[in-house]
């Protein structure tokens, strides 16, 4: 695991299991934005999910703090049945009052960094159709549509392939 990285304004550090319930606040905050007719209601308890998350022994989760505020996070870890060498970033979100100043390039940064450290070669992830932000975002960083792994009709994600090792 990487230490944790500061700067003059933010720290990027791991999540404590004490902030499950403030990152399932972030994660509804950025996800309501995507949704036009506000989140689908799925019956997920998302505090209990984010504990989950953050007590994985194999998983991941990563957060940006500024001013002593969560205000990004990122989940990873290598899924079930996958190749050791390929990680799965399950959540990235930044809270929409911090979009546009650094917040999740700093965070994509850090995780690619861990992916590096950790001998990772691919990474993936499934993005929501319908938020365009979050696609620009991943193209520009270098994220792909996933040719083993195209939407089929009806799906509401796209899933997007990276090479960690710039391949």
């Amino acid at each position: 695991m990487i230490g944790d990285k500061v700067t003059a304004t933010r720290v990027i550090r791991t999540v404590l299991p004490a902030e499950a319930e403030t990152v399932a606040a972030l994660h509804a905050r950025a996800r309501a934005t995507y949704y036009p007719d506000g989140i689908p209601d799925d019956g997920t308890d998302w505090s209990a999910a984010w504990s989950a998350a953050i007590e994985r022994p194999e998983g991941h989760v990563l957060c940006v703090v500024e001013q002593g505020r969560i205000v990004g996070l990122a989940s990873f870890r290598t899924p079930e049945g996958a190749p050791a060498d390929t990680v799965r970033l399950f959540q990235f979100h930044v809270d929409p009052d911090r979009w546009g100043r650094g917040v999740g390039t700093a965070l994509h940064a850090a995780c690619v960094e861990e992916w590096q450290a950790d001998g990772k070669r691919t990474a993936v992830l499934d993005v929501h159709v319908d938020n365009r932000r979050a696609q620009s975002f991943y193209a520009g960083r270098g994220w792909l549509p996933d040719p083993d792994d195209p939407p089929t009709e009806g799906d509401h994600h796209l899933n997007l392939r990276f090479s960690v090792t710039g391949e």
